[in-house]
């Protein structure tokens, strides 16, 4: 089996999981160096990184604040240790507020564990449901400009 079918399905198996409520599928899969993108400008837009950073100071505080969450592929596209997935999410915020998103991520792994991921949204949805993390200066978080 290739590397972009083994990255391929890697991905498959983690949005599966998330697809199921498992959002720690995703957490197991990250390489320690992992880095999370936000490209563009708004609330969210740098980068997180490494691991321990992308978890405790973003994705942490973003799940904390659902009370339920699941994401499913709709599209799995892998080309070398690039992977896409198009993919969507059904979770409701613990204010009782909808958060039907859509996605496009950009993965890239690295001897079979996720190295980053550059994430596109709807960020308007964002902006109007979640509150953005806080970003302490000493938290890894490099705004792009």
């Amino acid at each position: 089996m290739s590397a972009a079918e083994n990255n391929r399905k890697l991905l498959q198996h983690v949005f599966e999981e998330m697809s199921k409520g498992n959002t720690r599928a995703f957490r197991d899969a990250m390489a320690d160096d992992f880095r999370w993108v936000f490209p563009g400008n708004w609330s969210w837009s740098g980068s997180w990184g490494p691991k321990s950073v992308a978890l405790e100071g973003m994705l942490g505080p973003l799940m904390e604040q659902f009370a339920d969450y699941r994401s499913a592929a709709d599209l799995v596209l892998a080309d070398g240790d690039h992977v896409v997935v198009r993919a969507h999410s059904q979770a409701t915020t613990k204010r009782g507020q909808t958060y039907d998103q859509t996605y496009c991520f950009v993965f890239r792994v690295a001897g079979g564990r996720l190295a980053e991921v550059v994430e596109y949204c709807d960020t308007a949805l964002a902006e109007r449901v979640l509150t953005p993390p806080a970003r302490p200066e000493s938290s890894g978080y490099i705004r792009k400009r």
